[in-house]
């Protein structure tokens, strides 16, 4: 599969980890079309780890939890497909995957084809319990041509948490789009280092190969799977507005069905849904920082530029954003002119920067 634009969808595993079943799928998948997140991109619904048995079957096939999903995966697949959504499924490139369940280290093969049988559209591989002699590299090429074989087109999502230096040997195992941090929390300081481990890796992302930040835990409001303690309405907009700014797949991990309205209007805030899939899939540029706030910027299609300032300070800050650093001189005989995304109200650059003051962990993005 070659992706163009970052995938976005939901998992599973930041609100319920273990606690999955059938209905909670079902229910998810009308949830996702009811509240309008497929009309707008949001079409992947992935089930993450412990879906399974602790043992394989006689022919060495995976076999999903009776108990969990009595009518089988391929039943589970055939309703999310029912209501227009892709269907996606979790496995290990090591002897087990993160909870102790069969990983698919040499089973790469049995394994794509079983997916592809049930349906499967997508396929998170996380790096757990992986050989310690033999490179991660490699075992990801082995499940890349495994689904590349597998007679179905399955997008490949590589979770090898940024290890290894995942940036630089990635794309060729034919990953769509690959983790490049450890699991997120739902905490303000996760957000914050996530991020902060962006900054050397920015060019290696893009159109085909998404550098992935980790599943979105806007709306948990601290509860669920990694629900540590949870982030204000404030900082979770910042977090999107990261996620879109980057380039990041947008996958969402909170409760669907009990989001509130002003967490869903946000996850589906039309101009940073558009900057995250703008047709050229260009990174941002990192502006620079003082440690208590981040500016980027984003070349767009359309003769278009998306300026993001973000305090990550703990009070109030005035940042500034240098047109310089876009390559705009003072003489150049041009200037910037646009909106903030989140208000509409016009910008107008009368001088050789722009300036705004945000409060504590807001930002503001400029289209």
């Amino acid at each position: 599969m070659i992706k163009n634009t970052p995938p976005m969808g939901w998992n599973s595993w930041n609100t319920f980890g273990a606690n999955i079943n059938e209905q909670l799928i079902f229910d998810t998948a009308d949830k996702m079309v009811e509240t309008g997140l497929l009309e707008l991109g949001y079409e992947y619904l992935v089930i993450d780890d412990c879906w399974s048995l602790k043992e394989r079957d006689e022919t060495g096939r995976l076999v999903a939890n009776p108990q969990k999903f009595p009518h089988g995966m391929k039943a589970v697949a055939d309703y999310v497909h029912s209501k227009g959504l892709k269907f996606g499924m979790y496995s290990c490139d090591g002897n087990l995957t993160c909870a102790g369940y069969p990983g698919s280290f040499e089973h790469e093969f049995i394994d794509a084809k079983t997916f592809a049988e049930w349906g499967v559209d997508f396929l998170k591989y996380d790096y757990c319990y992986h050989s310690k002699i033999i490179h991660g590299k490699y075992l990801y090429r082995r499940m890349g041509l495994a689904l590349k074989n597998c007679g179905r087109d399955i997008l490949f999502s590589a979770c090898t948490w940024g290890t290894d230096n995942t940036a630089k040997w990635i794309r060729e195992t034919g990953a769509n789009m690959w983790r490049s941090t450890g699991d997120i929390l739902d905490t303000w300081d996760s957000v914050r280092k996530l991020t902060e481990q962006q900054d050397a890796i920015l060019p290696y992302g893009g159109a085909g190969s998404f550098n992935d930040m980790d599943m979105l835990t806007v709306g948990m409001f601290g509860k669920g799977n990694v629900g540590v303690g949870g982030c204000t309405a404030v900082e979770y907009k910042t977090q999107f507005a990261l996620w879109c700014l980057f380039g990041t797949p947008l996958m969402l991990g909170c409760d669907v069905r009990t989001l509130d309205g002003e967490m869903l209007t946000l996850l589906k805030h039309p101009a940073l849904i558009a900057i995250n899939q703008d047709e050229e899939c260009r990174g941002p540029v990192y502006i620079g920082s003082d440690n208590n706030y981040n500016t980027y910027a984003r070349l767009l299609s359309g003769n278009r530029i998306a300026i993001g300032m973000f305090n990550f300070h703990d009070h109030e800050r005035n940042i500034f954003f240098f047109t310089r650093d876009l390559g705009m001189t003072a003489g150049c005989g041009y200037h910037l002119e646009g909106k903030d995304v989140f208000t509409g109200a016009p910008i107008s650059q009368d001088r050789d920067y722009v300036e705004c003051c945000l409060p504590s962990h807001d930002c503001a993005v400029y289209l």
